[in-house]
Parts: C-alpha cells; sequence; structure tokens
C-alpha cells in the first residue's frame, strides 16, 4: 500500500463483506421455501427475503466497487485520495440507508418495483451518496496523473450514478414504467458495470502479472468499446413483450447476441495477460480469482444469456427458471467474483499483512463456483421443463412447479455449497495466524507494491 488515504477500502471491504454474508443467508431461505412453500410465509414472507436477498446484493457490490476505487486510484493517479472526511460520510450515508431499506421491507414498506424497492428518502441518500463519490473520485483523479483505467472506471461509475437518476421516474403507464425500470436494471449490469469490472480487473491484472501497460490498455479499449456497443442497444431484449414496437425484437436480438462478445474478451483478455505475464506474485488466491470471474462472467452473462435471448426463444422461455440460472451464474462471475478477487488481493496489504489463509481462500472458491455451477444446470434443466410444460403444454403453474420439487431440492444443496463457501471466504480475509504478521519496511515490503 502506497498511499495512507487507501485506507478507506479497508471500511468499505467491511462492511461489504458484512451485506455479502446477509446475502447469501438470504438467498439460502429463499431457496429453502421453494422446497416448502409455507415455510415462514406468515412471519417473514418471500417478496421481503427476495427483496434483501437483491438489494443486498446490489448494495455490497457497489461498496466494492466503491472499495476498489479509492484503493486504485491513488495508485493510479499517484497521489492520494481528495477528502478521505467524504470518503467515510458516502460510508455512513451508505450504512443508514441500507438499515433503513431493511427495516423498511420488515415492516411491510417499500417501492414495490423489483430491485428498485428502496423508499424514496433511501433512494436519495444513495444519489447524494453516489454525488459524494464522484466529486471525490474525480478530483482525486483530475488532480492526479491519469491512466487509462482511471478514465474507463470513472466512465462507468458517472453513467452508473446518472442512470440511477431513472429509479425516481414511475409513469402510471405500465409500459413506460417498465422501459425505464430497465434503463437502470439492464445499464446498470449490461453496459456500467461492465466498464467498472473492465477497469478492476485490469488494474489487478497489471499487478498480478507484471506485463506492459501499454499491452493492458490496448485491451481495456476494445473490451470498453465492444461493451458499450453490445449493451446499450442490447436493452432490446428487455422491450420484447412489454408493449414497445415490435421493431424491438430485431434490434434486441441482433445487439444481445453481441453481448457475448465483451465478456470473452475479457476472458481471453485475462489469460492472455496471465500466459504473457513475467511476474510470480505471491497472492495466488487474488489471480484465480480474477481468472474465475472473467471465465464464469463469460458463461453466465455470455453463454447462458445468449441461450434465451433471442425473440423467438425467448417468447417461450422468458421468466421461468432459465431466467434465474443466467442470472444467477451472470452476476456471480461478472462482479462477485470481481469483488472477491479485489478484496484477496487488498486486504492483505490493508492489513498489513503476507497474502494469508491462501489454501481457505481458495478452496473458498471452488466451493462457490462449484456450487453456482451446480446451481446453474439444475435451474436450467428445470427451466426447460417449466418452459415446455407451463408455456407450450398449457399446464398450470402451480401444477408445473410441484413437478419441478426435486430440482427445487437440488438448487437448496448447491445454494448450501455457496454460502460455506461464502463463510470460509470471510474468514479467510478477517483472520489470520499471528506468524503472517509482518512489519512494512525497505528489508521487508508489503507484496504487490
Amino acid at each position: 500500500m502506497k498511499y495512507e488515504s487507501q485506507k478507506v477500502a479497508y471500511w468499505y471491504i467491511l462492511a461489504a463483506l458484512a451485506l455479502f454474508g446477509i446475502q447469501v443467508l438470504g438467498g439460502l431461505l429463499a431457496g429453502w421455501v421453494y422446497v416448502s412453500p409455507n415455510f415462514l410465509s406468515e412471519l417473514l414472507p418471500f417478496n421481503v427475503i427476495r427483496m434483501i436477498h437483491t438489494n443486498a446484493l446490489i448494495v455490497w457490490l457497489l461498496l466494492g466497487f466503491f472499495a476498489a476505487a479509492y484503493f486504485l486510484v491513488p495508485e493510479e493517479s499517484e497521489r492520494e485520495i481528495w477528502s478521505p472526511k467524504l470518503a467515510y460520510l458516502q460510508l455512513i450515508i451508505l450504512i443508514v440507508g441500507t438499515l433503513g431499506a431493511v427495516g423498511s421491507y420488515l415492516v411491510g414498506i417499500h417501492g414495490g418495483r423489483e430491485f428498485l424497492e428502496q423508499p424514496l428518502w433511501v433512494k436519495f441518500g444513495i444519489l447524494v451518496a453516489a454525488v459524494i463519490f464522484l466529486v471525490n473520485i474525480s478530483m482525486t483523479v483530475l488532480s492526479g496523473k491519469r491512466t487509462a483505467i482511471t478514465n474507463v472506471l470513472l466512465m462507468g461509475l458517472w453513467l452508473l450514478s446518472l442512470l440511477w437518476i431513472f429509479a425516481f421516474i414511475n409513469p402510471d403507464n405500465l409500459s413506460l414504467d417498465k422501459m425505464y425500470w430497465w434503463f437502470v436494471v439492464h445499464l446498470w449490469v449490461e453496459a456500467t458495470w461492465e466498464l467498472v469490472m473492465a477497469a478492476i480487473l485490469a488494474f489487478l491484472l497489471l499487478k498480478l502479472t507484471g506485463v506492459d501497460r501499454e499491452v493492458v490498455e490496448k485491451w481495456l479499449y476494445v473490451i470498453v468499446a465492444t461493451a458499450l456497443f453490445s449493451g446499450i442497444l442490447g436493452t432490446g431484449h428487455h422491450f420484447y413483450w412489454i408493449g414497445l414496437p415490435g421493431y424491438w425484437q430485431w434490434v434486441g436480438s441482433i445487439f444481445s447476441t453481441f453481448e457475448v462478445i465483451p465478456f470473452f474478451l475479457m476472458m481471453s483478455f485475462a489469460f492472455v495477460m496471465v500466459w504473457k505475464g513475467r511476474k510470480n506474485h505471491p497472492n495466488k488466491a487474488a489471480l484465480l480469482w480474477s481468472l474465475g470471474s472473467s471465465t464464469v462472467a463469460f458463461f453466465g452473462a455470455g453463454v447462458w444469456g445468449f441461450l434465451h435471448t433471442l425473440h423467438g426463444v425467448n417468447f417461450y422461455s422468458h421468466g421461468t427458471q432459465i431466467t434465474a440460472a443466467h442470472g444467477h451464474l451472470a452476476f456471480y462471475g461478472a462482479y462477485v467474483a470481481l469483488n472477491l478477487a479485489f478484496f484477496s488481493y487488498a486486504m492483505p496489504m490493508l492489513r498489513q499483512r503476507d497474502p494469508y489463509n491462501q489454501v481457505l481462500n481458495m478452496a473458498s472458491f471452488w466451493l462457490m463456483t462449484g456450487g453456482m455451477a451446480f446451481m446453474t444446470f439444475v435451474l436450467t434443466f428445470a427451466g426447460t421443463i417449466q418452459t415446455h410444460m407451463q408455456r407450450v403444454v398449457g399446464d398450470y403453474y402451480m401444477d408445473v412447479q410441484d413437478s419441478l420439487s426435486v430440482f427445487y431440492l437440488m438448487r437448496f444443496g448447491a445454494g448450501a455449497a455457496v454460502v460455506i463457501g461464502a463463510l470460509v471466504f470471510i474468514y479467510s480475509m478477517l483472520v489470520a495466524r499471528r506468524s503472517e504478521v509482518i512489519t512494512p519496511g525497505p528489508a521487508n515490503p508489503v507484496p504487490g507494491e
């Protein structure tokens, strides 16, 4: 760690890890409700469990992005963060907003729009936190050295924050409502978040492999160009059946097909950088997570997204468990694994320790990735059966759900493996053997510096 203000990232990571634990436990609880539908039905209804699960996911991923920005921007810009106090204020606002949202959900107060259920005051709090962040990080970059990594990261984070404005627009017309809703949900995860992912992945591979910066930057700009080209008009694959003009079926199908390309490029980028790398970095766990993130993202977001993105297929499959299979693997690969890669890289330096508990860390990777892969296959099979029975044969929804019970039981087992892996990861991050504590100095530098 080269700059004192990078310590801000430590507290963001701690908050993210806490929410990560809550999120996976909420997911496991929701998975059990599929097996036993009346479980906690009056005390904690399924819709509340699901809101906590999805909202905790989004917030902890954003906290991870903010942590990465506060850690890597000082190194890239070669100067301290413009205002660490503002960074801590931003974190307090986000934590208060998160607790307020969860409290509201538990007493039945929510906005009703999927993923955007937060009460209005929480939405404003998130907007204020985003403005604080953008001012803080932009002033840091503008007053220091500029690189391709900080340029792409800032572009992604600025667009991410500006798109949040559509969360406040809730027209009476249902078609317009869903269109604006997808402006947030799709253009976050399939456009602006991809820029953030590319920038963080580029930083990690630059540090872990020792490849020349010029090579990394060329790959980065190509990935960004393809992500924006495909992702913006690729939003059309959500406009098929919500009452918008029919031409979206062709626009959405064509550009959604191209959405595979940036994820394939990110996977290729990661492996080529490791192949070309001349640096034997001691933090093998961070490298494993980096390679795993790009690979699983390609299959989850790219391949599984393509499986049901063409409008002729989507007519039958939309809203089935195929969607759930794609969503789980895509989020895990593209963003969850990426954040865990960054945590694995940054935490040893933030805590002034050698890369520690790497065996446990890598074991957690295989537990979570294996569990998520099995869950994806199970949900894909379940969704295929559901599509045929419900959309082709015309069986009643609940009859179809009863016939899928064995798949839901297997999905719960896969979820248990993911939760165990997540808890092992958190333990590996926060608990270290005493013998591994080091004192940074000229003769004993922190790895990665």
